[in-house]
């Protein structure tokens, strides 16, 4: 167990006293690092070799003073000796180690005078100067030495008997240093991949299912414990170098005796217990109740095993590893290992604005009242978190961190003026306030072993604050993590909704044409059956249970989605149904990135909400529209499902356009195997040998086709005369092609259409001029590119098309207005726009009763849009509106535009995007309305 810093200052103290006369490197450097070690309760032995034998540089050999691997290299001179040159001997020493046993700081001493350097400060600093740690010169150190002990960065430097004010500098020998978490710290996945291994090889000899999973979280623990002071340090990798065959022989054995003694409490292990195993602490919490069967381990196993205590896993963040750790289970995942956590950032992107924002501005009003802080504090002891699909515990794990450290402030207040003897007593937050449902077991006991890790990371920031040492041992309080089907479970039954707090989480992304029968039936049933719940993505299951659990509580709700949850088809769906349960969003992120920016993470596209069941006054929107990957808040009257701050409407499907305008049809659907479609190669193959079939051949414009200017043509034989068509040998083929493929059809509509192989399966080519709009587009584009064509070229169905149009059409449809109104109510194909009738077209509000100078002024502006473009023949549509190409001619053609169509929606301008949109939701909810509809038909009469 670790000394508490009270006991470490008063052996420093003692140290200091007894050490002061010594001067020679020869005779007194050994005792002295001895006892140096013992001040902080560490056998010296334990942890360093003395005289370590080394390669320097120039293969000759080297003898390391004493060298902790992976942790201290320490260089002693004699009294009144060069530091300078200690520290330069040191760094040659570092050529000689490998990665894992090369230290993260350097000491070099001369029994009066004390240097540590902290390597993973120090070499940035040093990278800045174009030189690293290694190979930096002399003359560079004693320049840069001052500098940084002054400020305290790299390098801190003092006397004997000033030891006491500095053995926090020295906290890591003791387990006590603080440590900082670097999601990208290749630490993190290069243990995540060693345990990799050993799974494998376990997995290998037939060790698998449950019982692997268990051993693994409990070696796991055992390598965490090691080196973050739940264990004295080190006794877990000296257990298994010292105490088992190199062989591997007897390590399954002896593993499972470790198991068994860290069950068992001290008083009931036998009384001549190997000393080496009744040094291990009593953890219980049940992790190592359970008897498992026997394993088996070989001298590689072994050395995998070794090579794992090497990791200094107290400095990896259990939120980080415990998504890499569950990875190295799945082949798949194993090879983007790394790209499946969530991030720290993304997390706080939701637990900050559900309940961290308030609780922290509760504190600043309550710290000044010792009466009122110490009933903040009971309130913060009293709040439970449900976490319905906590995978590894990433969000339990963030939100317990940051809930102990507010209590830390609050005890630092607290207690402040008074002498604390027992820290246990004042410490009130524990991780049984926390809850989670997690579908497989392995991230299940994962989450429950990453809680009790963090709940120890933070038990240490206390033990630093009051000079005493605090551990939770053994383990009397667990997280309550729940191995089954959140969406089948009884959440009352996890925990009654009258004694929770806050539900959160990121639910599966899992879409509605991925989704499993089981899966699809458990939406279905959330859903009673309801019309339209067969297009809802799996997360709305968690959306709808939670809406019905918190029914008449104060429990609030947040939840990370794929952001196809507010747009499209799928909102009047959802939100329907979660209004009609008196829900209200409190706050909501719109679209960003849901990415942790590992390698080969794929990046997706999300959405946060906040809701409960009961309404408040400050409602927060975050917006990513105008800093670049950041959110700015914007305070709302009301948030609607689409994430805009405008009145609860649902875009529902519409059969025909709510306003008078022509109405959009789909393009023509081939359903002919590509038989009826030609490449420009072979239309001016097939009319070089028969000049007369030009009359049937058109243009085919696909949304591929327009967008990239390519050319495809095909066979329209629609009224063409039959022995026209039997001419044609190539033809006639063609079309006997079409009609077997139709025949063969599993589908008795496609086998229908067999009676007509000259026919498209679907025809609905517009008779006269028409706009072209592809149905789908990337995001990036500012505009989707829209198009005119003549009746002659025969739209695909991967296009809509509306007839009988102006120019005037024409700039509305392709305005930043109508952009802004897609963005967010269209479907999406990953984060690509998905154009319909039905949803976007049909159901958005043109402008009302336009004059006849707004008209013309954007006709002019539209037609000004075509003209910049044909100054380009030769560049296609995606090189015109790539946005790091878009010529400015053109650029400034949809500025005047968006500016004439602004401008017919009303005379103020409009300044953002979701400006537009709340002014369009008002429109649209004017325009359903039942008076405007009466109004409308009376006018028409």
């Amino acid at each position: 167990m670790a000394l508490s810093w009270n006991e470490i200052k008063d052996r420093a103290v003692k140290f200091s006293k007894e050490w002061e006369d010594a001067c020679r490197e020869e005779a007194d450097a050994k005792p002295f690092l001895v006892d140096f070690f013992d001040v902080f309760g560490i056998t010296s032995k334990r942890v360093g070799s003395f005289e370590h034998k080394v390669k320097k540089l120039g293969d000759s050999d080297g003898y390391i003073d004493l060298l902790w691997k992976g942790m201290i290299l320490i260089e002693m001179k004699s009294r009144g000796k060069s530091l300078d040159r200690a520290f330069q001997q040191a760094k040659d020493y570092i050529h000689g180690l490998s990665e894992l046993e090369a230290p993260k700081y350097i000491l070099v001493c001369d029994f009066e005078n004390f240097r540590l350097y902290d390597l993973e400060t120090l070499t940035p600093t040093l990278s800045q100067m174009g030189e690293g740690v290694k190979d930096f010169s002399t003359e560079q150190e004693k320049d840069l030495t001052p500098a940084l002990s002054k400020n305290g960065e790299g390098v801190i430097e003092f006397k004997l008997h000033d030891l006491v004010q500095n053995v926090q500098h020295f906290g890591f020998i003791a387990g006590y240093q603080k440590r900082v978490y670097k999601e990208q710290d290749p630490v993190n996945i290069y243990a995540a991949e060693v345990m990799g291994k050993l799974h494998d090889k376990l997995k290998a000899i037939g060790y698998d299912g449950h019982p692997l999973e268990v051993y693994l979280v409990r070696l796991l623990f055992c390598l965490f414990a090691d080196d973050t002071t739940i264990f004295d340090k080190d006794i877990f990798s000296d257990f298994i170098a010292q105490r088992t065959n190199p062989d591997g022989s007897d390590l399954a054995a002896r593993l499972s005796e470790l198991f068994y003694i860290l069950n068992t409490p001290k008083e009931r292990r036998l009384k001549n217990i190997d000393e080496q195993l009744d040094a291990f602490p009593y953890t219980n919490g049940s992790l190592f109740e359970e008897t498992l069967p026997p394993a088996g381990f070989d001298s590689g196993m072994r050395t995998i095993l070794l090579e794992c205590c090497l990791i200094d896993w107290g400095k990896i963040s259990p939120a980080i590893f415990g998504s890499m750790f569950q990875s190295v289970m799945n082949p798949k995942e194993r090879r983007n290992l790394g790209a499946h956590y969530t991030s720290e950032k993304n997390i706080l992107k939701l637990i900050k604005p559900l309940f961290l924002d308030e609780l922290w501005a509760e504190f600043e009003t309550v710290k000044g009242n010792r009466n009122r802080l110490t009933e903040f504090h009971t309130k913060l002891a009293n709040l439970r978190f449900l976490d319905p699909a906590c995978g590894c515990g990433n969000f339990l794990i963030i939100t317990y961190r940051e809930l102990r450290l507010l209590e830390m402030e609050i005890i630092k207040i607290l207690y402040r003026e008074e002498l604390v003897t027992d820290v246990s007593q004042i410490i009130r937050i524990d991780v049984d306030q926390f809850y989670g449902v997690e579908l497989e077991e392995f991230p299940a006991r994962i989450a429950e072993v990453a809680m009790w890790l963090m709940d120890h990371q933070m038990n240490m920031l206390v033990s630093e604050q009051f000079g005493q040492y605090f551990t939770r041992l053994p383990l009397k309080k667990a997280a309550n993590i729940t191995h089954g089907n959140a969406l089948r479970i009884d959440w009352e039954t996890l925990v009654p909704k009258n004694q929770l707090s806050y539900i959160l989480g990121n639910p599966p992304f899992i879409g509605s044409k991925m989704m499993t029968q089981e899966q699809r039936d458990d939406i279905v049933g959330l859903f009673n059956n309801s019309q339209g719940s067969g297009v809802l993505d799996y997360v709305s299951g968690w959306y709808i249970k939670a809406a019905k659990y918190i029914q008449g509580t104060n429990i609030k709700v947040a939840f990370v989605s794929t952001n196809s949850i507010s747009q499209g088809e799928q909102v009047g769906v959802l939100w329907n149904s979660m209004f009609n349960l008196n829900i209200k969003i409190h706050f909501a992120h719109r679209t960003f990135k849901w990415s942790n920016e590992a390698k080969g993470n794929a990046a997706v596209y999300c959405v946060i909400y906040g809701f409960a069941n009961f309404d408040i006054k400050n409602k927060r929107i975050f917006d990513y529209e105008d800093i670049k990957g950041e959110p700015h808040e914007i305070l709302a009257q009301n948030v609607n499902p689409y994430i805009v701050d405008a009145k609860d409407v649902f875009i529902k499907p519409r059969s025909k356009t709510l306003c008078d305008v022509p109405q959009m049809s789909f393009g023509n659907m081939p359903n002919d195997g590509g038989n009826l479609l030609l490449t420009d190669e072979e239309k001016n193959h097939l009319i070089s040998k028969e000049p007369d079939l030009i009359n049937l051949i058109k243009p085919f414009i696909s949304a591929r086709e327009f967008i990239n200017n390519e050319k495809r043509w095909c066979l329209w034989l629609l009224n063409a005369n039959p022995s026209e068509i039997r001419k044609s040998a190539e033809v006639t083929k063609r079309i006997n092609d079409v009609r077997k493929l139709r025949e063969s059809s599993d589908r008795k509509t496609t086998k229908q259409l067999a009676e007509f192989p000259t026919l498209f399966g679907e025809i609905r080519q517009p008779s006269s001029d028409y706009i072209l709009i592809p149905r789908h587009s990337s995001e990036n584009r500012k505009y989707i590119p829209i198009g005119y064509f003549s009746a002659s070229n025969i739209a695909a169905d991967s296009c809509n098309t509306i007839s009988n149009t102006t120019l005037y059409h024409f700039g509305i449809l392709t305005s930043e207005m109508h952009m802004a109104w897609i963005k967010t109510v269209c479907g999406r194909i990953k984060s690509d726009y998905r154009y319909s009738n039905t949803i976007v077209y049909n159901n958005f509000p043109w402008p009302e009763n336009p004059s006849e100078k707004q008209i013309q002024s954007i006709e002019s502006a539209a037609q000004a849009v075509l003209d910049a473009r044909a100054q380009f023949p030769d560049s296609s549509l995606a090189d015109l509106y790539d946005p790091l190409t878009m010529p400015p001619v053109l650029v400034k053609a949809h500025n005047a535009l968006d500016k004439a169509v602004d401008s017919a929606y009303r005379p103020q301008p409009f300044t953002s995007d979701a400006k537009r949109m709340e002014f369009l939701f008002e429109l649209y909810e004017k325009f359903t309305s039942g008076l405007f509809v009466k109004e409308k038909k009376r006018r028409k009469a």
